[in-house]
C-alpha cells in the first residue's frame, strides 16, 4: 500500500489531474481496440506481411513529420482545447474505418490511419506541455510514474479486450467502440479547469521560424536537449527489439508449436516491467534533479544488461526476465526524461520541446526497426545475433549518456 499510496493521494486531492487522467485511460483502450481491429482487417483482407509492415509505418510516420506544426500549436493556443478538438476529429475518421471492405479499399485504412495519427500527434505533446499546469512541481514524478503504470496496465487490458471484442462482436464493432473512447475522452478534458499558469502565453507566433526559436532555446541549453534525446537515443535499440521479439516467438520459444502464446506473455512482460520500474525508482530514490539524472543512467544500465539477457537466455523463462530487466529500465528513463522536461522547460517552450522529444523518439523507433529488418533479410542475422547488435548499441548509449552526466555532475546549471 505505501507503493500506490502517492498515486492514489495525488488523483483523490487534484480534481484537474482526475480528469486528465480519465481521459487517457479511456483514450488507451480505444488505441488498442484501434490498433487490434486494423491489423486484423488488413490480415483478413489482404494477408500479405507487408501490408501489415505498412500499417506501423503509417502509425510512425506523423508524429516525426508534423513536429514543427504540434510544437507551434501547443505554445500558441488554448493546449485544453486542442485535446478536445483532437479527440472528436478521430471520433470522425474512425468510424471512416467502417467503409473499409474490400482488398481495393485498403488505400483508404492507410490514408485513414494517416489521418488518425496526424491528429494524435497534437495530443500526446500538448498533453504533457499541460502537465506542469495542473500538477504542482513536487508532484511532478508522481503523475508521470501514474502516466507510465496506466499505459503498461492498458498495454494489457486494452489490447485484452479489443481482440475479445473484436472475436465476439467484429471489426466494425470495434471501431465503434473506438470512437465512443474518444467522445468520452473529450468530455473528461472539457471538465479540466486552468489555472493562469496552465494557460498559454502566445509568445510562439504562426510559422516555421517559431519551431526554429524553439529549437535555438533547446542548442542553448545543452542540459535540456540532452533530456530530448534520452528517449531517442534508447529506441536506437528498443525499435530493433519489436522485430527481434516477434523472431524469438516464432523460431526459438514456441509454446505448444504457435508463437501467439509467446508474444502474449512477452507483452505481458513489458506491461509489467514498464509500469512496476517508474514505481520502484521513485519509492526508493530521490528527487532532486542530480538524482533523478542519475536515474536516467540507472535505466541505461539496465537496458544493456537486459539487451545482453534477450540474446543470451537459453530459456523462455530468462528470456522473459531479461525482458522485464530491459523494459524496467525504458519505463525509468522514459517517466524521469519527461519529469525534468516538464519542471525545466518554461511554459511558452513546453508544446514545441515535447513535439521535438516525440519527433526525434519516432525517427530513431523506425530506423531501428528498419535496420532490424535489413539485418535479418539482407544480412541473414538470426535473433540472437540481432539482439547481440542492439546490446551493443545500448552500452554505446550507456557510455555516451555516462560522460555527459559526469560533466553535468561538475557543473550543474542552477534552476528555479
Amino acid at each position: 500500500m505505501p507503493l500506490i499510496q502517492p498515486y492514489l493521494t495525488l488523483l483523490k486531492i487534484n480534481r484537474q489531474y482526475r480528469w486528465l487522467w480519465l481521459s487517457q485511460v479511456i483514450s488507451l483502450v480505444g488505441d488498442w481496440f484501434n490498433l487490434i481491429a486494423t491489423t486484423t482487417l488488413i490480415a483478413h483482407l489482404s494477408g500479405s506481411g507487408m501490408a501489415i509492415s505498412g500499417l506501423f509505418v503509417a502509425r510512425m510516420l506523423p508524429p516525426f513529420l508534423l513536429g514543427p506544426v504540434v510544437g507551434v500549436v501547443a505554445d500558441r493556443f488554448d493546449r485544453r482545447r486542442i485535446l478536445i478538438t483532437s479527440d472528436i476529429l478521430r471520433i470522425f475518421v474512425v468510424l471512416g474505418f467502417l467503409l473499409v471492405k474490400t482488398e481495393q479499399d485498403l488505400w483508404l485504412l492507410y490514408a485513414l490511419v494517416l489521418l488518425q495519427l496526424s491528429v494524435s500527434a497534437f495530443f500526446e505533446p500538448t498533453r504533457s506541455a499541460l502537465m506542469p499546469g495542473i500538477v504542482a512541481r513536487e508532484d511532478l514524478i508522481t503523475a508521470n510514474a501514474l502516466d507510465g503504470v496506466t499505459w503498461s496496465t492498458m498495454l494489457a487490458i486494452g489490447a485484452a479486450l479489443g481482440g475479445l471484442a473484436t472475436v465476439l462482436l467484429g471489426i466494425q464493432a470495434a471501431f465503434i467502440i473506438d470512437a465512443l473512447t474518444f467522445g468520452l475522452s473529450a468530455w473528461f478534458v472539457s471538465r479540466i479547469r486552468l489555472a493562469e499558469a496552465g494557460k498559454p502565453v502566445r509568445a510562439a507566433q504562426g510559422g516555421f521560424s517559431s519551431y526554429i526559436q524553439g529549437l535555438r532555446y533547446l542548442w542553448r541549453d545543452k542540459h535540456l536537449l540532452a533530456l530530448t534525446m534520452v528517449k531517442a537515443v534508447a529506441a536506437l535499440s528498443y525499435g530493433a527489439m519489436d522485430v527481434v521479439q516477434v523472431n524469438f516467438a516464432e523460431h526459438i520459444f514456441q509454446i505448444k508449436g504457435s508463437a501467439s502464446g509467446t508474444l502474449g506473455l512477452i507483452y505481458a512482460v513489458i506491461g509489467v516491467g514498464t509500469g512496476i520500474g517508474p514505481l520502484l525508482a521513485k519509492h526508493f530514490g530521490k528527487e532532486t534533479r542530480q538524482a533523478m539524472r542519475g536515474m536516467i543512467t540507472f535505466s541505461f544500465v539496465l537496458s544493456a544488461i537486459g539487451f545482453f539477457g534477450v540474446a543470451w537466455s537459453p530459456t523462455l523463462p530468462l528470456f522473459l526476465l531479461a525482458i522485464l530487466v530491459r523494459t524496467f529500465g525504458s519505463g525509468i528513463g522514459w517517466i524521469y526524461s519527461s519529469a525534468l522536461l516538464q519542471m525545466d522547460v518554461p511554459n511558452q517552450y513546453r508544446g514545441r520541446v515535447f513535439s521535438f522529444d516525440l519527433a526525434v523518439y519516432t525517427l530513431a523507433a523506425t530506423s531501428s526497426t528498419l535496420a532490424a529488418g535489413v539485418a535479418f533479410d539482407s544480412f541473414k542475422l538470426n535473433a540472437r545475433e540481432v539482439a547481440f547488435g542492439a546490446a551493443l548499441v545500448a552500452v554505446g548509449v550507456l557510455m555516451g549518456w555516462w560522460i555527459y552526466h559526469r560533466a553535468y555532475l561538475r557543473n550543474p546549471p542552477k534552476r528555479h
